[in-house]
């Protein structure tokens, strides 16, 4: 097969048993690779009732057909399984270099099931994988880990995964952590992997890709690093990484403030990646074969850290600008400790500030918290209550459950700002509405990085040839949502592939790219297919695990406009979007479920049966 290595590792805990297994090449020439191919894989094992902590529940790294190879930004992993957060489908994506040394190492992916009777962690080196005992391991942070591990290989160059304290203690938000302060963040992938006792995998090898076409793939990535001095998105991302949104964030309204419900605060601006740069700025880093370097070495010697990862512009508004803290060295230091205890930045800080506003009501007292006062701007109580939740110490453990497990609790659900569970990120869908639909039918619950419509309306490398058209970002019509469907499906195939959402080639060189990989021989509309099919397998997924048409909503305070600010009083009307989505998609509008034919147009069908 080219472009993959065409092997899967299989672990099963349980047994303590490791096997190599073939890659499916059905499934991969149908899924792609990343979350695309881990969702086919898991389709044929879970159901309705899977426990996402019990040891039935996969827990899959996958790569993709691009990582490791020479094109620019496919850097990247997909952890996936059933999120404990969610309780529906989860995945997670990180950079750095853990994906494409575990191609090097000789697979394309590991499938783990079970759970080992005591901590284990697991090595892959050079093709030959082994589980080790982890107990000298479990409780250390992420950074110490990955050391640990690299020692225990004597190999300074391998790439650890591994979860922190979160993780091992099952916080529903906890992040697989890898590279330093690289994090599969999103839906509770650490959360997944400490319920099977296993601490880290370690990566080494050098086995090369396979690729169809050499030349042709060569000539193509030459263009594509050729091109990108033209590129201003990737040269803001240059100056001042994701940090360079806040500005525009701010002027758009898309950067939320005080959990969601400011328009305006004028020490938002403190956040600012320029300033950023010039206060606290040690080196920009880059991710495997990445030209832009869009990641940050920063430092917070006020709290006696010279190297911290990060922030990205996700953690500076999670932590900063939604808790309405504007210092921004303790955001700094705030991102280090998620980091370091292995810490989804979104879903924590997001579910902070819902504490902040919930003690602000008088909803929570100090004879909830223990003690603890919650205010918006506390910097010592943010930073206490991010270790209290990672450690599930006091009113830490019941805010490690999530928003809607904190306000169902205190009876007040309409505050949680989630869809299907999680949290939902930095970017408002009261400034760019088709963000609506990229957040209502986003397969693992509210997610900017299935769907970015802020970067189609600010023009941000749309692929237009595939109708995905940037245009006014308060249009709220069924054309609008239909190219939200387009553009969701788009990024689930970048996620399939997988290739860093900065990197815009545009559709007829990533068509080339992939080709060139894979000699599979598509066409461009052929991208889109494989894109809706991936979207419309993740959505069955969801369907199995009991979501139904009255879930695809937006949270309640995201449906009342804002007095100031960049989003002029405007909310999105929901359901004229999701119209145009259902139609884009052709699933049901009363259901919500993909019709027969849809399903037969995109050899969906051996589920057929199953939803219609």
């Amino acid at each position: 097969m080219y472009g993959y290595l065409g092997k899967i590792l299989r672990v099963d805990l349980t047994a303590g048993r490791i096997w190599d297994e073939p890659i499916n090449e059905e499934y991969a020439r149908a899924f792609v690779g990343g979350s695309g191919l881990a969702a086919r894989y898991i389709c044929d094992v879970v159901d309705g009732e899977t426990d996402p902590l019990g040891p039935e529940n996969p827990l899959v790294f996958m790569t993709g057909p691009l990582v490791g190879t020479a094109m620019p930004s496919a850097g990247r992993c997909s952890v996936c399984a059933l999120s404990p957060l969610t309780r529906i489908w989860g995945e997670a994506n990180t950079g750095g270099f853990f994906g494409p040394e575990l191609r090097f190492a000789g697979y394309d992916g590991i499938i783990i099931t079970g759970r080992a009777e005591r901590p284990v962690w697991l090595s892959i080196v050079r093709g030959q994988a082994e589980l080790h005992d982890a107990a000298n391991l479990w409780g250390l942070d992420s950074y110490a880990t990955q050391e640990q591990v690299r020692e225990a290989l004597d190999e300074p160059k391998a790439r650890v995964a591994c979860i922190g304290p979160a993780g091992e203690n099952q916080a529903k938000m906890a992040a697989v952590m890898n590279d330093h302060g690289r994090a599969a963040g999103r839906t509770g992938m650490g959360a997944v992997m400490g319920s099977k006792n296993l601490k880290a995998i370690g990566v080494r090898g050098m086995a090369p890709v396979p690729l169809a076409d050499p030349e042709g793939f060569k000539s193509v990535v030459r263009e594509i690093i050729a091109d990108l001095g033209e590129d201003m998105v990737a040269a803001s991302l240059q100056l001042a990484g994701t940090a360079c949104y806040v500005d525009m964030g701010l002027m758009y309204g898309d950067m939320p403030i005080r959990y969601y419900q400011q328009g305006e605060w004028e020490g938002a601006s403190n956040l600012s990646g320029v300033l950023m740069v010039e206060q606290y700025q040690n080196k920009n880093t880059a991710c495997y074969r990445c030209p832009i370097a869009c990641g940050r070495e920063t430092r917070a010697l006020r709290y006696g850290v010279e190297k911290v990862d990060g922030p990205e512009y996700e953690t500076l508004a999670a932590l900063g600008s939604l808790t309405m803290v504007d210092d921004l060295e303790a955001v700094i230091y705030a991102g280090h400790l998620c980091n370091l205890h292995g810490l989804d930045t979104i879903s924590t800080g997001v579910t902070i500030a819902l504490a902040s506003e919930m003690f602000e009501r008088g909803i929570l007292t100090p004879a909830d918290t223990g003690g603890l006062e919650i205010r918006y701007g506390d910097v010592q109580a943010l930073h206490r209550l991010i270790e209290m939740m990672a450690r599930r110490e006091g009113f830490g453990n019941v805010l490690a459950e999530g928003s809607v497990a904190l306000a169902e609790r205190f009876g007040v659900p309409e505050l949680a700002v989630t869809v299907n569970r999680l949290e939902v990120p930095m970017h408002d869908p009261r400034a760019f509405v088709g963000m609506a639909v990229a957040y209502a039918l986003s397969p693992r619950g509210a997610c900017h990085l299935q769907g970015d419509m802020y970067g189609v309306d600010t023009g941000q490398g749309p692929p237009i040839e595939l109708g995905i058209v940037p245009g006014d970002r308060f249009e709220a019509t069924e054309e609008k949502g239909r190219i939200a469907a387009r553009q969701q499906a788009w990024r689930n195939l970048y996620n399939a592939l997988i290739l860093c959402h900065f990197q815009n080639p545009g559709v007829e060189r990533l068509l080339a790219a992939l080709n060139g990989v894979t000699g599979w021989g598509l066409e461009a509309d052929g991208l889109m297919t494989l894109g809706k099919r991936i979207v419309t397998l993740k959505r069955l997924l969801n369907l199995r695990r009991g979501i139904t048409r009255a879930d695809d909503r937006l949270p309640d305070l995201l449906l009342k406009p804002l007095d100031s600010g960049g989003t002029e009083g405007t909310v999105p009307e929901v359901e004229t979007l999701l119209a145009g989505a259902y139609a884009e998609y052709g699933w049901d509008p009363e259901t919500g479920a993909p019709t027969r034919e849809t399903l037969e147009e995109l050899d969906l069908g051996f589920v057929a049966d199953e939803f219609t």
